[in-house]
């Protein structure tokens, strides 16, 4: 339980963004700055990992756009890895309650018995180390948005308790006797199918029909393989902004990609892109450089569902800006590096791509690299790089 409280306890004051009025005369400079800051931060989340033009994701923003205007709840469905924290977000940033706290809940995460106190908050006293009162996630997001993930893990017992607030908007905190008002907007979010939980007597239908005011469903990644060229590139650009690495993917290992089924969705899909950047830092991920895992589950017979000409023409930016890369400040780490093995993947990595590019054309690839054709091709001997033994020879 202290580590629930610890965790209580730093989320309090966070989300609030009050201050401490001062003498200075600087305080609404300052609340300004703030705001500002905030809402940058803010519009760099937006539609993160619903980057896409397949109808499914264009639905799902016009989905949004919807309901973000009322005051309606909202059940987000879909499996792990879809997104819908992402989505949360953005219903509740594009509502009238966007300057107020969006507050997250994991009900999976939290111990049953210690939940009502999370969402509700306790008095002193109130059960064994409760040394002091605390307020819950509901005053936390007093005005605001209170996102409930994984809704189909909390308890019949807190189910009663949650639709009580629901109905009426007031609760007590655990130990208390004074009604607080709740002004607060549920979103909920689940991968579990609650209409069948409701008829197997797991899941109150009063509450589902509650929260299930206006349903978004979020496609798997399967259902739209056709934003992975457009998810790739995005997820890339974040790796470059957020940590200093990058890494190139040819088309054919995009077509692969395609082919792969994906259980984890976008969030596998962003994991295994990192990956790639560990391994390959800077460099270009050949179809054959995929991991075993994904290569292994793509079936012999897949049709590739994503055309080349259209991967080349989305992933082009995101090759112009990893040739800069190369040059590009590294962050050393504290065991150091063997920077003759990091210079040399680095050129073998755009030697492959020069030579791909070129249909293996030695003299080609030289021109396009600024290097003699004796000079590429000693280079290529020193690397025992093979050239393409259908390509046309020219000297």
């Amino acid at each position: 339980m202290d580590a629930v409280s610890n965790q209580r306890h730093q989320y309090t004051g966070n989300e609030s963004g009050s201050s401490t009025p001062d003498n200075s005369g600087n305080q609404n400079v300052d609340a300004k700055q703030t705001n500002l800051d905030k809402s940058v931060a803010r519009d760099k989340k937006l539609f993160r990992c619903l980057v896409g033009k397949s109808s499914a994701m264009q639905k799902v923003r016009h989905d949004i756009e919807q309901v973000a205007k009322s005051d309606a709840n909202v059940l987000i469905l879909g499996q792990s890895g879809t997104g819908k924290e992402v989505v949360a977000r953005n219903v509740h940033y594009q509502s009238k309650r966007r300057n107020k706290p969006f507050v997250p809940v994991n009900c999976g995460a939290i111990p049953h018995d210690l939940l009502e106190s999370e969402l509700f908050g306790h008095e002193k006293g109130a059960f064994t180390g409760a040394i002091t009162a605390r307020q819950g996630r509901f005053s936390m997001a007093e005005g605001g948005t209170l996102f409930l993930d994984e809704i189909g893990e909390m308890t019949m017992a807190m189910q009663v308790k949650l639709l009580r607030v629901l109905e009426e908007r007031i609760f007590e905190r655990v130990g208390g006797t004074t009604s607080i008002d709740a002004d607060v907007r549920i979103i909920a979010a689940t991968n579990r199918n609650l209409a069948e939980m409701v008829q197997l007597g797991k899941f109150r239908e009063d509450l589902y029909f509650r929260l299930d005011v206006f349903p978004i469903r979020l496609p798997t990644l399967s259902e739209r393989i056709e934003d992975l060229p457009l998810l790739v590139k995005e997820l890339i650009s974040r790796l470059e902004k957020t940590k200093q690495s990058s890494v190139r993917f040819t088309p054919e290992a995009v077509v692969a990609l395609s082919q792969y089924n994906w259980p984890g969705n976008v969030r596998e899909l962003a994991n295994q892109i990192e990956r790639m950047a560990i391994k390959y830092p800077h460099g270009l991920v050949q179809a054959n450089n995929l991991p075993e895992r994904i290569k292994a589950q793509i079936p012999e017979d897949a049709v590739p569902q994503l055309d080349i000409d259209d991967i080349d023409s989305i992933m082009s930016d995101v090759d112009q800006r990893c040739q800069g890369l190369a040059t590009a400040r590294v962050h050393i780490p504290v065991d150091g590096i063997d920077l003759k093995s990091y210079i040399s993947n680095i050129e073998i990595n755009i030697i492959q791509e020069a030579l791909e590019k070129s249909g293996g054309v030695i003299a080609h690839a030289a021109k396009s690299l600024g290097l003699r054709r004796t000079t590429l091709a000693e280079k290529m001997r020193k690397y025992q790089i093979e050239r393409d033994p259908n390509a046309t020879t020219a000297s």
